[in-house]
């Protein structure tokens, strides 16, 4: 007696020799290595600028908490859960997955079942004419399966696998510089909402100065000690200044409301509180250019770009070989359903197939040539890229040290306009001078004051911006190996 085999071991059976049949065959197209990009020992604009070295303060994922702020803290974790091109960037990443997915499924052969019942009568009129089936009613009752394979010899859904793993790959770096540019972009925002806390601060104060120094005219006046040209040169002065604080507002406003879409919120609903910038960035680790390259989403995404574009290349090399597929058909058919299961009614049939392309009038290599010169423009993207993020890191870094230089000059500005001013008021009282030399000393006094604060903003926004160029933190090892299988990204959040 044969025992039959089990249905379990027969379908490890057919798994194995695709497998065996998967291994055998070979891949048409170039290996892909990421090209070489110009890369600069050392970066320039660091100069006798001092930054933080990197085992002093690293930038982790939470980059923003170097500013030791803690309202800029707990805003920047909100844009993790409610930011909405943050969720977008999430979607279409999950998409790339899918597709991914849906592209590996070709490893494996499809399976279909198209079960069927019918009651059929042939007519007595058929020709040519059959007394054994003239007028005669039947059933016929069906289970068919059907196997279809295509093997891939010539390595054509390796070579597409490999290209949509890279492009989901990029996605996922796509992801995370969005991820970057949001969590930079409400840094910027709420540093620039601070500056303006600070300017509004500063010019308040100056208008309290300007009234008492319009109460003082206006009591001299009255004592025959000042002109009334005098007088209005003051409220001249004052409603100025005024109408400057004023005005503050409207960009503040912008700000605050900026902030609130970023962390996913109505403007409406939400307020920030006044907090005036008073501190200097804290020193940034630059690194070297060298590791640059690991370092920006933006760079990781445009090599892998470039992988999924060689892999096309071997994607469009396959299509000069034959396809070559399996297929087998089998089932149950019966007229009655009580013998529809019995080995009777068992029917099978199975066999391979070849398809050669004899002549196609240069369509094949046109779709090699299309995707050897996509394969370049990704290499051309790649490397511009790279440049790209060299030429931001260095305009940030020269901005940070022309502008720490620059704070310390107009610090002196600053220290010197008071010393000018109080001078001027001072031979204002002795009469010495006319209220015009006070007038251009407050002038040039606020002047100075304000251009400090909006430098203290400027050296704000450029660490941001500097963080934001050397990839905030994130690495390159934080990407999915396998996206289709396990493709959870690494947050950059702790």
């Amino acid at each position: 007696m044969v025992l039959a085999e089990s249905p379990r071991r027969t379908r490890w059976k057919v798994l194995l020799a695709i497998a065996v049949l998967q291994l055998s065959g070979c891949t048409v197209g170039p290996k892909y290595q990421r090209p070489a990009a110009v890369v600069p020992p050392a970066y320039k604009e660091v100069g006798d600028w001092k930054p933080a070295q990197p085992n002093d303060q690293n930038l982790s994922g939470n980059w923003w908490e170097i500013f030791q702020d803690p309202q800029l803290n707990a805003l920047e974790l909100q844009v993790n859960i409610s930011n909405q091109n943050l969720k977008a960037a999430e979607a279409q990443y999950t998409q790339a997955r899918a597709i991914l997915r849906y592209q590996r499924a070709d490893f494996f052969p499809t399976v279909t079942v198209d079960p069927t019942a019918t009651r059929n009568k042939f007519s007595a009129n058929r020709q040519p004419h059959s007394a054994q089936f003239s007028g005669v009613s039947f059933t016929d009752l069906q289970i068919p399966f059907e196997l279809s394979y295509q093997l891939d010899l010539w390595g054509r859904v390796r070579r597409t696998v490999e290209s949509y793993r890279a492009q989901a790959q990029a996605s996922a770096a796509d992801l995370a510089a969005v991820n970057l540019s949001m969590h930079s972009q409400l840094a910027l925002d709420y540093f620039q909402a601070r500056m303006l806390d600070a300017e509004e601060q500063l010019l308040n104060s100056t208008v309290k100065q300007y009234e008492q120094a319009l109460e003082l005219i206006e009591n001299r006046f009255a004592g025959g000690l000042a002109s009334d040209l005098e007088v209005e040169q003051a409220r001249t002065q004052l409603e100025t200044t005024r109408a400057q604080a004023i005005d503050v507002g409207v960009a503040r406003a912008q700000y605050e409301h900026a902030v609130a879409v970023l962390i996913g919120e109505p403007p409406a609903s939400f307020s920030l509180a006044p907090l005036p910038l008073t501190m200097p960035p804290p020193p940034i680790p630059v690194g070297l250019p060298s590791e640059l390259l690991e370092r920006r989403p933006d760079i990781a995404a445009a090599e892998r770009l470039m992988a999924s574009a060689n892999a096309q290349i071997g994607v469009a090399k396959s299509a000069y070989y034959p396809l070559v597929n399996l297929a087998a058909a089998g089932g149950f058919e019966s007229g009655s359903i009580t013998t529809l299961l019995s080995g009777p009614s068992i029917l099978w049939s199975a066999g391979p197939s070849a398809l050669f392309t004899l002549f196609d009038v240069g369509r094949r290599r046109a779709a090699s040539d299309q995707a050897i010169a996509a394969y370049d423009q990704a290499v051309a993207n790649y490397r511009q890229t790279v440049l790209t993020g060299f030429q931001q890191v260095e305009d940030n870094v020269a901005a940070l040290r022309i502008l720490e230089h620059e704070a310390q000059v107009q610090d002196k500005a600053v220290a010197a306009a008071q010393k000018y001013l109080e001078l001027a008021i001072t031979r204002y009282k002795g009469g010495v001078t006319s209220y015009l030399e006070v007038t251009t000393a407050q002038s040039a006094a606020l002047s100075d004051e304000v251009t400090a604060v909006n430098i203290l903003g400027r050296r704000m926004v450029d660490a941001v911006t500097l963080v934001q160029a050397l990839g905030g933190g994130w690495d390159r090892s934080s990407l999915p190996a396998r996206p289709e299988c396990c493709g959870k990204l690494i947050s950059n959040s702790k």
